[in-house]
């Protein structure tokens, strides 16, 4: 995904991602005292990212075979601005599908998510991507 040119214009689309993925998930179970695979991104907010992504961290181990929440994972990551945590986990989320799939039924809007984050960090990491030009004025740094 580009980088969206203004913190107000990230701010929203983080906001609406989140309202949308909040709007998805089921109500907790009070009966169950441990992480569900849908508490990542259960009442997310900006300002309290870390404690979110501390949540997730615990789903991702208590559910190491789901793709699900290392894709919600890798969302937290991106609106912290860690891209290279949220590509390690979309590139984790898109190993652990296939094997997911075969054993369970897998919502296809879960798939076409894991696969674009996967094919936006393909973009970054590419030797292409490393090599295109950067900001810095030659010389630069020798100055």
């Amino acid at each position: 995904m580009p980088p969206l040119s203004s913190s107000f214009g990230r701010a929203a689309l983080a906001g609406l991602l989140l309202l949308l993925a909040s709007g998805c998930q089921p109500a907790a179970d009070p009966q169950n005292s441990g992480p569900s695979p849908d508490d990542c991104l259960r009442n997310v907010s900006m300002d309290q990212l870390p404690q979110a992504l501390e949540r997730c961290n615990a789903v991702v181990q208590a559910f190491p075979a789901n793709p699900q929440p290392r894709n919600e994972r890798a969302l937290l990551h991106s609106l912290a601005g860690d891209q290279q945590a949220s590509c390690r986990d979309s590139q984790a989320a898109a190993a652990l599908l296939q094997p997911w799939r075969s054993r369970h039924s897998v919502d296809p809007v879960l798939v076409e998510e894991i696969n674009l984050r996967r094919r936006s960090c393909a973009a970054l990491t590419t030797p292409r991507a490393t090599g295109a030009p950067s900001g810095a004025r030659p010389g630069a740094a020798e100055r």
